[in-house]
């Protein structure tokens, strides 16, 4: 009985162990297919707004498809958060501790080979009375007094010193960037300093000058050749051009390029003459098109100023992309072409041919990326000839196109004329200063959606609420959409104040951006306008130490008007 009784039981176990295994691979499998289905069909939210909450909320609070826009602040892909999908800064090397002494050890190994090799008896110091610009200790002595004051500032470079005005001066050039700037540009310093000696017979700096102080060692920028600079006949400055900038227009090249090439042609849109922050959202909404689709997009370079920004209170026509962008980062970044040097190609191979360029044209916004993924045409011609709110180009990347076309921040930075005069005025405060933005104007006027915006940013109630905040005496950078350049003067009690107009030499007639704008305006003056104000005001902001910010420190009111906090 117990034989029978093992036999039956046996097989009962084995048979319940397979019937576990086979569900336990069931649901392995199961589980397997789920997770390919997810992994295929899920389509990951724009990093770029996910770090950037504030900047989503200001560029998509839409009602009924109209824009919300703030006139106040000016962001653009350098201001962001990386992300994912963002080009990261690349590696370089920069001037640290422990390369400034790994330089001293090599000096000290010369020179006790040079000390073995001779008999001659010299007292201590002797060498260091007449300083030797050439001298390797002197730049040390410099990288270490710059590493300890400017903190702030990642040092790329240094040129050799030069001799200054005196014996016991040099001039010293070096290239820099800000920590807070997310983008990998150079900006460059000259600056001229006084030399001693400690009792160790190293160099020590008695006294550094301020910016751009080191004339001597300015270097002689190569002189980049235009057309235009002896047709125009225009007053134009003298100093210094900035000659990493290169704002050339990329060509097509043959008509076997052009032919070989895919385009995506957007027409003019009512976006023209909008706010910049409505331009840029929609012109990034067309790059990125462009990007999922794998075509190169056809850019028309004109801006239009909108009326805000404008003191005619007249929307202004025909400004250039390029005063307000760094077009050199973007076509690093973007396959792009400009829009009249395409459409002259375009029409010169249709003429010289019976063959015509295949074309597509779209008229509505509604027909989405993802219908146009696998068409073959050499030009995508989207045409936005419909009433407004239809005809915005950021009309494409709503609804289900979101989940697809990601705003490519990353190609877009300011203009690096404009990011030179942030650089010249934070380095002339010497990157040690506060900063408050006061935001008044329209704002200020509407006592319905901001009551108390005009009391809080008062001169009395500015001065009282920034003694909790900020350190007397401090440098303290006001940027602020207030017209009237006294209206702070209260402030000058207790801060050094700076204002964007104490500034105006950095623009005027005399100026490298001056320069370098008429050269772009085919020899005529350009204005620095409303957006490029702004933009300054912006940059300055970011680099300040203590931030106080206006709907955040200054007043309860909220930033979009009653009960929108």
């Amino acid at each position: 009985m117990k034989e029978s009784s093992n036999a039956s039981t046996e097989p009962l176990g084995q048979n319940l162990i397979k019937l576990i295994s086979n569900l336990c691979f069931s649901v392995f499998v199961f589980s397997v297919l789920v997770f390919t289905v997810i992994a295929i069909t899920y389509q990951p939210p724009d990093p770029w707004l996910e770090s950037a909450p504030a900047l989503t909320r200001l560029f998509t609070q839409t009602e009924n498809a109209t824009f919300k826009d703030d006139k106040s602040m000016f962001n653009t892909g350098e201001d962001l958060q990386s992300s994912p999908f963002e080009p990261s800064v690349p590696p370089v090397s920069s001037i640290t501790e422990e390369v400034i002494e790994k330089a001293e050890e090599k000096i000290e190994k010369s020179e006790e080979k040079i000390e073995n090799s001779t008999v001659t008896e010299r007292s201590d110091c002797d060498e260091l009375r007449v300083v030797n610009c050439s001298d390797p200790r002197v730049l040390i002595a410099v990288e270490r007094f710059n590493l300890k004051l400017f903190k702030s500032i990642v040092f790329l470079e240094y040129q050799t010193p030069v001799n200054g005005s005196k014996p016991n001066e040099c001039d010293v050039a070096w290239r820099f960037r800000n920590k807070k700037e997310k983008s990998w540009r150079k900006y460059r310093d000259f600056r001229r300093f006084r030399f001693g000696y400690a009792d160790n017979c190293t160099y020590k700096i008695v006294r550094g000058s301020g910016w751009h102080s080191g004339v001597n060692a300015k270097r002689l920028f190569r002189s980049r050749v235009n057309a235009t600079r002896t047709a125009a006949n225009a007053k134009v400055a003298h100093g210094i051009s900035d000659d990493e900038i290169n704002d050339t227009l990329p060509s097509l090249g043959s008509e076997m390029n052009f032919r070989k090439g895919k385009y995506l042609y957007y027409s003019r849109g009512g976006d023209y003459c909008k706010g910049m922050n409505q331009y840029m959202w929609s012109f990034l909404c067309g790059l990125g098109e462009a990007m999922y689709l794998n075509r190169t997009f056809v850019m028309d370079l004109s801006v239009c100023l909108a009326s805000t920004y404008n003191p005619s209170n007249k929307d202004e026509e025909g400004k250039d992309f390029r005063y307000y962008f760094d077009f050199e980062h973007l076509k690093e970044v973007a396959s792009i072409v400009e829009e009249g040097e395409f459409l002259r190609d375009w029409k010169k191979w249709d003429r010289a041919h019976k063959r015509k360029v295949p074309i597509k044209k779209v008229v509505t916004h509604k027909t989405t990326p993802m219908q146009l993924r696998k068409d073959k045409s050499t030009i995508i011609w989207r045409q936005f000839d419909a009433p407004e709110p239809e005809n915005y180009w950021y009309r494409v990347c709503e609804g289900q196109a979101a989940k697809y076309v990601q705003r490519p921040w990353h190609a877009l930075w300011k203009s690096k004329r404009l990011m030179n005069i942030v650089s010249e005025i934070s380095g002339r405060m010497d990157w040690d200063f506060d900063s408050v933005h006061v935001v008044r104007g329209e704002k200020a006027q509407n006592k319905e959606l901001w009551p108390h915006l005009d009391s809080d940013t008062s001169p009395d109630a500015l001065l009282t609420k920034l003694q909790g905040m900020i350190q007397p005496w401090r440098n303290l950078y006001v940027a602020t959409n207030e017209p009237f350049y006294n209206y702070f003067d209260k402030l000058r009690s207790q801060y050094k104040v700076h204002l964007l107009d104490d500034y105006k030499e950095l623009w005027s007639n005399t100026s490298e951006w001056y320069n370098e704008t008429t050269l772009l305006n085919n020899g005529r003056p350009v204005e620095f306008d409303g957006y490029m104000r702004v933009a300054v005001d912006t940059e300055v902001i970011y680099r300040a130490k203590t931030r106080v910010e206006t709907f955040y420190n200054l007043t309860k009111d909220c930033k979009d008007g009653i009960n929108t906090c």
